[in-house]
């Protein structure tokens, strides 16, 4: 077993903060009142979190599990919409479904056949495992999101044109899909690169602070890869699609009116 960190260590990581703080100081860069209530928060909501895992590994019910990731979900989901200032009433459920299809599924694809679970809800598997899904596709999802609708707005002259030339809407949104599709990915692929040489994943890390064999923490970072970009591709694509029936009226128009701010046209 690792060694405890105790409250006076994590006293000592703290102060590792005074390193940024001058940093923004001496350049006048007006973060660190953002980032002490950023880093504060995480802290509260770290804390309650461990406390209610501690209770929920403990019970290890599959409801109680299953309820504990489709609220990561919901949460998930929330902040992609308030991200993209879209309006949350109208794309929050079709955004949801993207984060269900594109994590779910796939968690449980992992802990049937590449874990090998006999029970796919053990909270140590699913609740971990999931998180890591939903973390990851959840930045993949703003980015690739956000860029498919900033990219079709700057050029909708152009879309607009091929749907007069005959073009179907998925046939005129494709480019944009690209777009947004390549944006998303192209961070996954170069954190993909280079783990193993450049650095190695916290998961791993974490894995073998805590005393697994490294081959063992290896396959294990392996999977989760793999399944976090699958699950990144998968989040992203149905995100697009899924709202785009929300976000075009009948002729193919993008509805400015469901975005808080409009799409960047700059």
């Amino acid at each position: 077993m690792p060694d405890e960190i105790s409250y006076t260590g994590l006293f000592f990581g703290f102060l590792l903060l005074i390193i940024p703080l001058l940093i923004m100081r001496y350049v006048r860069l007006n973060m660190g009142k953002e980032s002490l209530t950023a880093i504060f928060r995480m802290t509260v909501q770290l804390f309650l979190a461990g406390l209610f895992l501690t209770f929920v590994f403990d019970m290890n019910n599959p409801l109680l599990n299953l309820l504990w990731f489709f609220l990561m979900v919901s949460f998930a989901a929330f902040e992609s919409v308030q991200r993209q200032e879209m309006d949350l009433k109208s794309l929050y459920i079709p955004t949801l479904g993207a984060f269900l299809g594109g994590t779910f599924l796939i968690l449980m694809y992992v802990n049937s056949f590449v874990i090998d679970l006999a029970n796919v809800f053990e909270a140590p598997y699913l609740i971990p495992i999931g998180g890591i899904l939903l973390g990851n596709s959840l930045g993949g999802t703003i980015i690739g999101v956000g860029n498919f609708y900033s990219s079709l707005k700057r050029n909708e002259n152009r879309y607009v044109s091929s749907l007069s030339f005959g073009a179907g809407m998925n046939e005129a949104l494709m480019p944009y899909v690209r777009k947004g599709l390549r944006s998303s990915l192209k961070p996954a692929v170069g954190d993909i690169s280079t783990i193993g040489i450049v650095h190695l994943p916290g998961m791993m890390s974490g894995q073998l602070i805590a005393g697994a064999s490294p081959i063992l923490a290896i396959k294990y970072q392996i999977a989760v890869m793999v399944s976090v970009y699958v699950s990144t591709v998968t989040c992203v694509t149905l995100a697009i699609f899924l709202t785009s029936r929300i976000c075009f009226d009948e002729y193919g128009i993008l509805k400015d009116q469901l975005f808080r701010n409009k799409p960047d046209v700059s």
